[in-house]
């Protein structure tokens, strides 16, 4: 990986879409390997405050800022620098948290953490500052800071009530050169080809990579392929990001459809998703953490196929469907027909997902359930989200039972709907449904837990879900 660094002020505009703004400066990008990550690529130049903690963004010691739009106002927004490929912040800005202390002095958010006691041995404090630092400087917050924007930080000494503290002794954000640059625009994405990288910024521009490099392999938010790469040593000859693409990041509702972009991270969807029932805030909030979330999208976690993937149950339980574009032209399906087998999909080669789209009015009652070992930023060993619609006289007129890692995809059991349907919402209908998941479900046993603990788990999720809705 090659570079130049020149001196820029914080205002200064990155000239070509091969560069980034980092703490002021403008960085040319050279990919010689382009799964070298922003983490390794900031701490060969000596900005070592980010640290590799876990190299799969369960930690957060390696967090810097990214200068984002977030519906048309400009904002920080935390990420682990770990999860993203140096070329795919071309454009972009970036700060490390060597940016903060101007002339020598200390940032409110590093003196709150000193004050507070917030630090011992100081290795997870640089990504700390940062995610508080994005909380402080958020638009239009009003109030003490929210010790949850440090979600996705672990402290392995200090304990958090010292780091909760500092996030609460903060004041509004100072009148600084940070708080300037909200008030101008976010960069815009451009169109970007290194050796080993693409960023396509249409749909039919990325189809026409495809058609003519079918190998390529496409990278949202990068929180999983990243984690192949760092942990696995896994490497592409081609890859293709579709964050430059403004109709995959779309955000549209109707009364008749939800249309959510495939590229949307998932902060985007809780905050634009206005009329969404509380199900989808919480499972949100299950779904990893903040920094995660700030990357992630429902596309990637869809077209990875993981049977444990945290977005595919509630969405099959939401009769969601998926849009695919393709030097064909354009389908969609329903997102229960989308998984074929263990890690596969529906989708053609050179096919990209565009869209999810989930039919409105949702359904009555609709819940989601994480089984995992700890409650937050974890994986599932269960996932599992019910809906069912009942007509006046109690029967069930709709139901949906929809389950992850209990077999090799994702699955709906149409069966036990069918069973559930046309009946009451009673004890004997859980009974049935129960009964046909015992023969249904082909769990396996792993270190997150055996084949009889997962159908065990998801018999009493079925009959958690009558307890909480029943009339």
């Amino acid at each position: 990986m090659r570079s130049s660094i020149t001196t820029l002020s914080p205002t200064t505009r990155v000239k070509t879409a091969a560069e980034f703004l980092l703490n002021g400066r403008a960085v040319a990008i050279d990919a010689a390997s382009p799964e070298t990550t922003l983490l390794d690529f900031v701490r060969a130049r000596g900005l070592t405050g980010a640290k590799e903690g876990c190299a799969e963004g369960e930690c957060g010691a390696c967090t810097v800022v990214m200068v984002v739009d977030e519906g048309g106002r400009t904002t920080y927004r935390p990420v682990n620098s770990c999860l993203i490929f140096l070329p795919m912040v071309a454009g972009h800005e970036i700060h490390t948290v060597e940016s903060l202390a101007a002339g020598g002095r200390l940032a409110d958010v590093q003196e709150a953490m000193a004050a507070a006691g917030g630090s011992q041995c100081g290795y997870c404090t640089p990504g700390f500052v940062m995610s508080l630092f994005a909380e402080q400087y958020r638009p239009g917050r009003t109030g003490p800071c929210d010790p949850r924007s440090m979600a996705g930080n672990l402290c392995r000494c200090t304990g958090y009530r010292p780091i909760r503290d500092a996030a609460h002794s903060l004041g509004p954000a100072p009148d600084d050169d940070f708080r300037a640059r909200l008030a101008r625009p976010a960069p815009r994405l451009e169109r970007v080809e290194i050796d080993g990288f693409s960023r396509p910024v249409t749909t039919d521009e990325c189809v026409e990579i495809l058609k003519q490099d079918p190998a390529a392999t496409l990278v949202a938010g990068g929180t999983d392929l990243c984690v192949e790469s760092n942990l696995r040593h896994k490497r592409w000859r081609h890859l293709v990001s579709v964050d430059g693409i403004a109709e995959l990041r779309d955000f549209t509702e109707s009364a008749d459809v939800v249309r959510i972009g495939a590229a949307l991270p998932l902060t985007d969807i809780g905050r634009l998703w206005q009329s969404a029932p509380p199900v989808i805030s919480e499972w949100l909030e299950l779904f990893a953490s903040p920094l995660i979330r700030n990357r992630a999208t429902l596309g990637g976690n869809l077209a990875t196929a993981s049977p444990i993937g945290d977005s595919a149950p509630i969405l099959l339980a939401l009769d969601a469907s998926v849009q695919i574009a393709g030097s064909g032209g354009r389908r969609t399906m329903s997102l229960a027909s989308f998984f074929t087998a263990y890690r596969r999909t529906a989708l053609g080669p050179g096919e990209i997902i565009t869209a999810i789209e989930i039919p409105t009015p949702l359904p009555d009652t609709i819940r989601f359930y994480k089984v995992a070992k700890r409650r937050l930023d974890d994986i599932s060993t269960v996932a599992a989200a019910m809906a069912i619609d009942r007509d006046g006289s109690g029967r069930v007129r709709r139901a949906r039972f929809a389950f992850g890692g209990v077999a090799a995809t994702p699955v709906r059991i149409g069966e036990a709907e069918a069973a559930a349907v046309g009946q009451p919402w009673n004890e004997a209908a859980v009974e049935r449904v129960q009964r046909i998941i015992d023969r249904t479900l082909t769990p396996m046993s792993d270190h997150r837990g055996s084949r009889d603990y997962r159908l065990q788990v998801s018999k009493s999720l079925v009959e958690k879900f009558w307890w909480e809705t029943r009339a």
